[in-house]
């Protein structure tokens, strides 16, 4: 359509161009005319760049518009505006009429561009968001079929919810009135009749404790196991002569048990009770010289020796030959009985001096002569000056009985008794011919301050060990006929 229109407007243009009109006289109100609004001149600038190609058809134009021609209602064909100044003419368009079938579009503006002014809301309640989105969709009145819970063989469950979502507040039952029979009230409890109970009429027998605990007051106090001296409360050695004991005891180990068999006269003497007394020897170190004994040491009949010190006389330990206690003689091991050794000891009223500076005691040999008994290896004894014991012991000893004291006869022994393939061993002390003290050689030790007690165990032959310093005078008793104990003499 677009092509026919512009074959016409070429042939307008010719007939124009061949045939001239007559001038045609216009009136000056014609002349001042402008032309329709629909035919309104460009702009400059566009007008501007338009002329050089436009410059024929503006020519045109300018003749058609000088001469008195009606132009057509409308605008021509080839001048078409092609700007935003073109007008459309009232009415459809030409290439908008209705070609199919006479669709008309509704009145007013498409739904998507009316004012929200002009919305009204649908009468009724709004939709149920669960419902379904199509407005026109009203799901019938009972669950959907897939929810309805039908079994294979056609079952179907009964209306109403399931028993497990029932309230049961309004089904349940009041419980019956009353407490539990389990918290019943006091009203129903039965009161125990008068009276005490049976089993309380009849006093029980009372457990007499009395008669078989005995009365603990008159047992003798508990020996002091834990009750050692750092130092004597009388006199002490130096720490050089201590060290030097220490010494002679690691030169000099202890000697095996002796054969008495070889010497005749040492079994006759061991049998007869007549013991030899031996003069302490002074140390054989040259590096620690110490004085040897100064006193003197009588025999004044058999088993009985006078012994006198000096005032300036230091420790000294006396020994004994033969050995009161011989293994191969007396060891109860191969006897299969006990054996005991006893000697006393008798102090000399002469002497003034307030502490008696004596001890008794039995050593394994060798043993430092120039040291007391009970203060090395392999030795005990029972010091007159403070009444201490020592058992490898060259601190201050451990408490055990009084004093000694001038005119009176002390004595000391000890006991091997076989026991379980072992020998048990018990020391004890006389004072005037009375037992005033014991003890068993393997008793509760203090493992941090006392030392073993190897060598008096009853397999090394024991002396009797008899220690002196300053001034002293005594007599030692070896037969048994002169003891002051007579409760001993029936164990040896």
């Amino acid at each position: 359509m677009g092509c026919c229109g512009k074959n016409e407007t070429k042939k307008g243009d010719e007939e124009l161009r061949n045939t001239r009109p007559a001038p045609i006289k216009q009136s000056p109100s014609s002349r001042k005319s402008s032309p329709p609004s629909s035919i309104r001149r460009q702009p400059r600038q566009q007008q501007s760049q338009q002329q050089p190609q436009q410059q024929p058809q503006q020519q045109l134009h300018d003749h058609l518009f000088s001469a008195d021609y009606p132009a057509r209602a409308g605008p021509p064909p080839a001048s078409q505006p092609r700007n935003n100044d073109y007008t459309a003419p009232s009415g459809s368009p030409p290439a908008r009429s209705n070609r199919g079938n006479d669709y008309a579009a509704p009145s007013g503006p498409p739904p998507s561009h009316r004012p929200q002014n002009d919305y009204v809301a649908p009468s009724g309640p709004p939709p149920n968001p669960h419902q379904a989105r199509n407005d026109d969709y009203m799901p019938p009145a009972s669950p959907p079929p897939t929810q309805q819970r039908i079994h294979e063989n056609g079952y179907a469950p009964p209306p109403g919810p399931p028993p497990t979502h029932r309230n049961y507040q309004d089904d349940y039952a009041a419980p019956p009135p009353g407490p539990p029979p389990n918290r019943k009230g006091q009203d129903d409890y039965m009161a125990p009749p008068p009276g005490p109970p049976p089993s309380s009429s009849k006093p029980k027998p009372q457990h007499d404790w009395e008669s078989i605990v005995p009365d603990t007051s008159l047992f003798p106090p508990p020996p002091s196991f834990f009750s050692g001296f750092d130092r004597s409360p009388t006199s002490n050695a130096t720490e050089q002569e201590a060290e030097a004991g220490e010494h002679y005891c690691r030169m000099f180990p202890l000697a095996p048990p002796i054969t008495l068999d070889r010497d005749p006269k040492a079994l006759d003497a061991l049998r007869t009770h007549n013991i030899r007394l031996i003069e302490p020897a002074p140390n054989p170190d040259p590096r620690n010289r110490m004085p040897g004994f100064r006193g003197s040491m009588d025999w004044r009949a058999p088993g009985v020796w006078s012994v006198h010190t000096e005032r300036n006389a230091t420790d000294s330990c006396i020994f004994a030959y033969p050995p009161l206690y011989a293994v191969t003689e007396h060891s109860p091991l191969a006897t299969g009985r006990p054996k005991t050794v006893y000697y006393e000891v008798a102090i000399s009223p002469s002497i003034k001096k307030r502490e008696i500076c004596v001890a008794l005691g039995f050593t394994a040999l060798p043993y430092p002569t120039f040291r007391m008994p009970g203060w090395h290896r392999g030795s005990l004894a029972v010091h007159g000056d403070d009444g201490h014991k020592f058992i490898n012991d060259r601190w201050g000893g451990k408490e055990f009985t009084q004093p000694f004291r001038a005119g009176e006869t002390y004595g000391v022994g000890m006991t091997f008794t076989p026991r379980n393939g072992r020998v048990d061993t018990d020391i004890f002390f006389t004072r005037q011919g009375r037992e005033t003290g014991r003890w068993n050689l393997h008793e509760e030790t203090d493992s941090q301050q006392d030392l073993p007690v190897t060598g008096l165990e009853g397999y090394h032959d024991l002396s009797c060990a008899i220690g002196t310093y300053e001034e002293t005078a005594f007599d030692v008793i070896f037969d048994p006929a002169k003891w002051k104990c007579q409760a001993v003499r029936s164990q040896i």
